[in-house]
């Protein structure tokens, strides 16, 4: 069964999975990131992540809800943590130093393989889409995904906005 899975997916799926992959993959090495990437990462994995929720339970409010709330609950929850002590912010180059990473890979393919999934299980059995309990858990886990993306980014722009208030500060004193 799962060779037929595979031979029936659409061979631009492996394209998204190859470039998810190699860009969660950049991510593993130390370097530079620019304000911009930093902001365009979760807006995109953002985007993925709320295609998942629509394209398997359409617009349904309990659906963006729940999604919505494990969002807020994760975003939360990951802007306690600090950043990593090696995590630089160059204002004259407007670009983060940034300590290699998993977690942007591991988010990554989350949300592919839980669209994956979903996609694959809603074909089998199209009946899921009316349980509670999977119209329910699936758009919290791609809630989450997103939650963790986009505190990630918020924690880099406090970093950038602080470096930037420090110079003002620094500058009138």
């Amino acid at each position: 069964m799962l060779l037929q899975i595979i031979l029936h997916t659409p061979k631009w799926v492996f394209a998204v999975f190859v470039l998810l992959l190699w860009l969660g993959c950049k991510q593993l090495m130390s370097g530079s990131v620019s304000l911009a990437k930093v902001t365009l990462m979760p807006i995109a994995m953002t985007g993925l992540s709320l295609a998942g929720v629509i394209s398997a339970f359409g617009d349904s409010p309990g659906a963006l809800l729940g999604w919505a709330v494990a969002a807020a609950a994760l975003v939360l929850v990951v802007l306690q943590q600090p950043l990593p002590a090696s995590t630089r912010y160059d204002r004259a180059t407007r670009e983060f130093h940034l300590a290699g990473s998993v977690v942007p890979l591991l988010l990554m393919m989350g949300i592919f393989f839980t669209k994956y999934a979903v996609g694959v299980a809603l074909a089998m059995r199209p009946e899921l889409r009316q349980q509670a309990g999977f119209s329910v858990a699936v758009p919290m886990v791609y809630g989450a995904f997103s939650g963790v993306f986009a505190a990630r980014a918020v924690r880099l722009w406090k970093l950038a906005i602080r470096s930037d208030a420090m110079a003002v500060a620094a500058r009138a004193a």
